[in-house]
């Protein structure tokens, strides 16, 4: 793959990989924010348990996903972290917090793009991985 992709895809790694853990912690200690204010009044009303309840399985998925992109299911857990991201854009489009919603929009595309490069990271390996082995059984037969 080309060398030129490391960076981004380390920088796309540890942002979101750290973020998502971060936000997950924070659900539990509210350092960073009320995050129950952002809860649509919607979303507060079809609940079967309490907003509080509700950030701390919030928290629990988030830093899942970010313990997941962080150690090496950086695939699965990106794929998750953009749908998790828009789902959470359109609860806060509908709390009206429009600025946080275009921000999670962003988040999302760039978790989209995590996981594209994660797969085309683990594609290259499989074919250099492959045409080394080819090449050492062709010297190997000669």
């Amino acid at each position: 793959m080309d060398k030129r992709l490391d960076a981004p895809w380390t920088l796309l790694r540890y942002g979101i990989g750290l973020t998502a853990t971060l936000a997950g912690l924070d659900k539990f200690f509210y350092l960073l924010a009320d995050w129950s204010a952002y809860v649509s009044p919607l979303a507060e009303r079809l609940l079967p348990f309490s907003t509080g309840t509700f950030m701390g399985i919030v928290g629990v998925i988030e830093f899942a996903v970010g313990v997941a992109i962080l150690a090496g299911l950086t695939r699965l857990g990106a794929y998750v972290a953009s749908g998790w991201l828009l789902a959470v854009a359109a609860n806060v489009v509908l709390a009206g917090f429009y600025d946080v919603a275009v921000r999670d929009v962003v988040m999302a595309v760039a978790a989209f793009t995590l996981a594209r490069l994660a797969e085309v990271r683990h594609e290259a390996h499989a074919y250099e991985y492959n045409s080394i082995a080819q090449r050492s059984g062709d010297h190997a037969t000669a």
